[in-house]
């Protein structure tokens, strides 16, 4: 069964500078269904980082269990461990525009062109990671090249091994 989500985080469009307007940028991923007797909806948190450094440039999105009484969710974000060393221990959850629900297996497509992270990037050379963590089960990371402004139209493919599936990232001016 694939559940085809489109996820958009384009609320920072409007105040982004009209170089960030004109690029569209597009992230799907792949959550694989697994099969254990005990399923939980992993979470899954996407940031940017310079590709020379590997400095933290920004978030993109962070999915995790929002329904826990009192954003109790939020305390289990630090199992994304890389995540959470880059920035994520000092977001404060919920970040509008940012952070929402797990999902489901399947397919998802994330429109990343209105982030705010991309509003002020500089331009260069960056990785968007993908970081996956689920309870009782493993944790996997996935890095895809991404160069801001994107000159013409550009595409990056990862495969997963266990925790993601496919994913790959499309730039466009």
């Amino acid at each position: 069964m694939i559940v085809r989500t489109t996820v958009s985080l384009g609320a920072a469009l409007a105040l982004a500078p009209p170089s960030a307007q004109a690029a569209e940028l597009a992230l799907q991923l792949e959550l694989p269904r697994l099969g254990v007797a005990e399923y939980h909806m992993p979470y899954v948190a996407m940031w940017l980082q310079r590709a020379g450094d590997q400095g933290f440039a920004g978030h993109l999105a962070v999915w995790y269990d929002l329904k826990k009484k009192d954003n109790g969710g939020a305390k289990w974000l630090r199992d994304l461990r890389q995540w959470w060393r880059q920035g994520g221990r000092d977001a404060q959850m919920p970040v509008d525009g940012i952070s929402g629900a797990t999902r489901a297996p399947g397919e998802h497509v994330v429109q990343l062109g209105g982030a705010k992270a991309l509003a002020s990037l500089p331009a260069g050379d960056y990785e968007v990671v993908v970081e996956a963590a689920r309870e009782g089960g493993g944790r996997e990371v996935q890095r895809l090249p991404l160069h801001w402004p994107p000159a013409g139209a550009t595409l990056a493919k990862a495969q997963g091994e266990h925790e993601l599936g496919r994913l790959s990232l499309q730039a466009k001016p």
